[in-house]
C-alpha cells in the first residue's frame, strides 16, 4: 500500500494514498430502474447487507446526490488525505461489506455483527 506524510499539529501521519479492501467484500448493484432517492437506495443496500450477513451495522456511506458523506471529518491526520473520511472510517472499523450503488451514485459501508 502506498503511504504519503502529512504534516499536522507538529506530527507526521502516514496516510494510504488508496483504499486497502482486502477482507471487504464488495457489491455493486445496478438496478434496471435508476434508484429515486438515498432513502430508496439505503433500503436497498440494507436488504442486501441483511441477506449476506444477516445481522449487519451500517458504518459509513456516501450520497453522491446531496454530495455528503457520513462521517464527514476523520482524524487530524486525514485532512489532505486522498481517500474520503467516510471509506477511512469505515475500514479503520473493520467494515467486511461495500455496496455500491449505480457506480458510486451511493455507497454504503457495513459491518457484520
Amino acid at each position: 500500500m502506498k503511504t504519503t506524510e502529512n504534516q499536522r499539529s507538529g506530527s507526521v501521519c502516514n496516510l494510504p494514498t488508496e483504499p486497502d479492501y482486502s477482507g471487504v467484500t464488495i457489491i455493486e448493484l445496478e438496478p434496471e430502474a435508476q434508484v429515486a432517492d438515498f432513502n430508496a437506495a439505503k433500503q436497498l443496500a440494507d436488504n442486501k447487507a441483511e441477506t449476506l450477513l444477516e445481522s449487519a451495522m451500517l458504518l459509513s456511506f456516501h450520497d453522491g446526490d446531496k454530495g455528503f458523506d457520513s462521517p464527514q471529518h476523520g482524524d487530524e491526520c486525514h485532512a489532505g488525505s486522498p481517500i474520503p473520511a467516510y471509506i477511512d472510517y469505515a475500514l479503520s472499523h473493520d467494515a467486511t461489506l461495500k455496496i455500491d450503488i449505480e457506480k458510486g451514485r451511493f455507497i454504503f459501508f457495513y459491518l457484520a455483527v
